[in-house]
């Protein structure tokens, strides 16, 4: 490839992928990414569904404490030698039936059992409502690191092409010195290399801010197609806490407190605690109040009608006859023909009601009772557990992060001398060079070399920063890149 075709790949990308931080379009600030991301990742979504389910435990547990109520009715035909339900007389008869029944029940005493658990699934909610908020701080945190790669990008981008342009001056100059014949054609070569080089390290640089723009909307849940452009505020307006604020073991002591991973641990081992002793109670007696009304109708139900009463003459009445009496008493015989009764009038004949207590006592129940309560016990102790890790765990993330912001300062402040240094020599160099005292190669080399210390100071400056970030984090001053 030619370096004018290079040349002219290097102006049309400059064209399709504008620097972001010279554009006009609306542009997205770290909170505005961090809100759409808090509102649109998936993760972050799952933790607030998951939430959600352990509120609806919860209420469930609480409609525990109402006493329940079931109606139900049946119709069917029923054959054979069986006991008439209203007359209880044994028959052999075939007869339609239809029953109504209502029952209700209500726990009057459980030993605890059911206010526990409805004490641990409120603190299991919490949990669940905590690990939500860990979720969002987790997300945002990501967020904001790719944030800052994003601003990295287009620092490296700016410093990439201020060093193409600066290879393109000084070929221009060369040549016009090599036309004039001061200098070798050699020089004008080797400098047409240089500016080969430092397109292809601006297209990369370019490519890089695409990347890492795909990335921070992939951490926000952003159609990677959606145009996204970020406000990119000056490296040093972003403001950063004195180092000598946060360290580690005050960091630790306020993360212990405001961290929702310790808030969630603790949580759980309140609602472990609670499921104990649920367990424990469900192993005792259960006391309950029971109710329940019904009534039934079967086709073959009668009863004498005694509106029509059939005289059968009569019949003499057994007396017992004083002496010297032989009088004889008679009475008549009345029969009363049988009827049907009436479906409602049937309801409301066999219409019954009772009340009681319940009592439910646990004896054999293949050991669940039992297992349940050592798995709960054995549940608490794995969530202490679970809590010493994660203390652990954040002790460690705050000492390594302490330590890396210390390194990252003192890499930044040795950047800076190396920059400084650096200039100096290419500024002496470039003197030497025009003058003809210094051939190109060494002049390249020290354009090089400044460079790459303008690019290490950039990247230091982002990772202090960064670094930095993560330790106020930890403290729980949130992410914030102003002022």
């Amino acid at each position: 490839m030619s370096l004018k075709t290079l040349l002219l790949l290097t102006l049309t990308l400059s064209a399709l992928y504008p620097p972001l931080a010279g554009l006009a379009q609306d542009k997205w600030d770290l909170r505005r990414c961090v809100d759409y991301a808090v509102a649109n990742n998936i993760s972050v979504k799952q933790a607030d569904v998951q939430a959600r389910i352990s509120r609806l435990t919860l209420e469930q547990s609480q409609w525990s404490q109402i006493p329940t109520l079931s109606v139900g009715t049946q119709l069917g035909v029923k054959s054979g030698n069986t006991q008439n339900p209203n007359t209880y007389a044994l028959s052999t008869q075939t007869y339609t039936l239809n029953n109504y029944q209502a029952q209700s029940g209500v726990t009057a005493f459980n030993f605890f059992n059911l206010r526990n658990t409805i004490q641990a699934n409120r603190l299991s909610w919490q949990a669940a409502l905590a690990n939500s908020e860990k979720t969002k701080n987790d997300i945002s945190l990501n967020v904001a690191n790719a944030y800052l790669q994003v601003l990295l990008a287009i620092e490296q981008t700016e410093v990439a092409l201020s060093q193409l342009h600066l290879s393109q001056n000084q070929l221009e100059i060369t040549r016009k010195q090599v036309k004039a014949g001061s200098l070798p054609e050699l020089n004008a070569a080797e400098l047409e290399a240089q500016v080969a080089q430092d397109s292809a390290t601006y297209i990369n640089a370019k490519g890089m801010i695409t990347q890492n723009v795909l990335q921070l909307k992939a951490y926000m849940g952003m159609d990677a197609s959606v145009p996204f452009d970020v406000y990119a505020p000056p490296v040093e307006d972003i403001p950063i806490e004195n180092i000598a604020d946060l360290q580690p073991e005050s960091v630790y002591a306020l993360a212990l407190a405001n961290q929702p991973l310790q808030k969630m641990d603790a949580f759980l081992i309140a609602s472990a605690k609670k499921n104990v002793d649920a367990n424990r109670g469900a192993m005792y007696p259960t006391f309950s109040i029971v109710g329940q009304l019904g009534s039934s109708w079967i086709s073959s139900f009668q009863q004498p009608n005694l509106n029509n009463a059939v005289l059968n003459g009569t019949q003499p009445v057994p007396t017992l006859h004083l002496t010297g009496s032989n009088a004889t008493f008679y009475q008549d015989v009345i029969t009363y023909p049988l009827s049907n009764v009436g479906y409602f009038k049937q309801l409301n004949t066999t219409f019954n009601q009772f009340i009681g207590l319940s009592i439910n006592v646990p004896i054999l129940n293949n050991g669940q009772l039992r297992t349940l309560y050592a798995k709960s016990k054995l549940n608490l102790r794995n969530q202490e557990l679970q809590r010493e890790q994660d203390n652990l765990t954040l002790r460690l993330n705050i000492y390594q992060a302490y330590t890396a912001a210390i390194t990252a300062l003192q890499k930044f402040e040795a950047n800076k001398i190396s920059v400084t240094a650096t200039t100096k020599s290419y500024e002496y160099a470039d003197k030497r060079y025009k003058v003809g005292m210094l051939n190109t190669v060494d002049l390249l080399t020290n354009q090089n070399n400044l460079a790459i210390a303008r690019t290490n100071l950039t990247s230091s400056q982002f990772d202090y920063v960064f670094k930095m970030k993560v330790l106020e984090y930890y403290r729980g001053l949130g992410i914030k890149l102003t002022k």
